[in-house]
């Protein structure tokens, strides 16, 4: 169960303090900055002692748990490694009225990020389906004062319905609806809705960014969604994990045929651009 006390309980303080902030300083193309990070980070939490720590990240309030969970561990330690080009390519992107779907939110790193440089008139979804990591997402948009994050408690798929998710327990983020690396006994059944149904019942008109992450499961969601949803419905910006050999859909040359071109590829992530409105016959 997420702790619920006030922000700030768990604000940074002493040899923690003083190592959160160097290794934020650290620069990101560095490899020897990247060893050293990974070892004071690893300093840092044995001395947490399974405590969080509230901090502000992206210009949001954030309570972080860096234990079980790779993408609080870098958030919290190394912002400054967490897929700053992606980020930077929504900062870019976005206008103050964005609406963007943050599918497989996680803890609301993206989500919030986007909520603190857009403006009072956007809509974000930050979709999560575990629920110890949604109660954290929640914790922390109810921090802020931006009123334009909404959190939704499902898994997105190529039905709905109810559907197992398979847990992993060492990294809550790498948890999904397919078998990935994941202990088969530790799952949870949760509810699932498709991309078409969750804009429908959103009233979602119109998406000007999607990030998905859901761990090779991005072919079930956007398969049918790129088949159902109407011309006006298909965002213009795409980020997605790089699920290829999990796919069982070629999604690049998917996508292509619904009028996206590759713009960019990190090392876990492939960026799409919408270049032309036709769809195929």
């Amino acid at each position: 169960m997420t702790d619920t006390s006030p922000y700030g309980t768990y604000a940074p303080t002493g040899l923690v303090a003083r190592i959160a902030e160097r290794t934020q300083k650290l620069p990101e193309q560095s490899w020897r900055a990247r060893r050293m990070a990974m070892f004071l980070r690893r300093l840092a939490i044995s001395m947490l002692r399974g405590r969080p720590l509230d901090v502000e990240r992206y210009g949001a309030r954030m309570r972080l748990h860096p234990y079980n969970n790779n993408c609080e561990k870098k958030v919290l330690f190394t912002p400054q490694f967490f897929d700053p080009q992606e980020r930077a390519l929504l900062r870019q992107r976005l206008s103050e009225d964005a609406v963007f779907l943050d599918i497989g939110a996680n803890i609301g790193a993206y989500a919030l990020f986007v909520a603190a440089f857009t403006g009072p008139r956007a809509r974000i979804l930050a979709v999560e389906p575990q629920p110890d990591v949604f109660d954290r997402l929640t914790f922390n948009i109810g921090q802020n004062p931006f009123g334009t994050v909404k959190a939704i408690a499902c898994a997105v798929a190529d039905k709905g319905g109810e559907l197992t998710l398979f847990i992993d327990p060492r990294n809550r983020g790498e948890s999904s609806v397919k078998i990935v690396g994941t202990h088969k006994n530790a799952t949870v059944r949760v509810p699932a809705v498709t991309l078409v149904d969750l804009c429908r019942s959103e009233r979602i008109e119109r998406i000007d960014a999607i990030k998905l992450d859901v761990e090779g499961a991005e072919d079930l969601i956007l398969e049918p969604f790129l088949r159902d949803a109407p011309a006006s419905l298909l965002p213009s910006l795409l980020i997605i994990e790089n699920g290829a050999d999990q796919w069982q859909t070629d999604l690049p040359s998917l996508l292509q045929k619904y009028g996206y071109r590759q713009i960019a590829r990190t090392r876990l992530n492939l960026m799409f651009e919408r270049a032309e409105p036709a769809r195929p016959a």
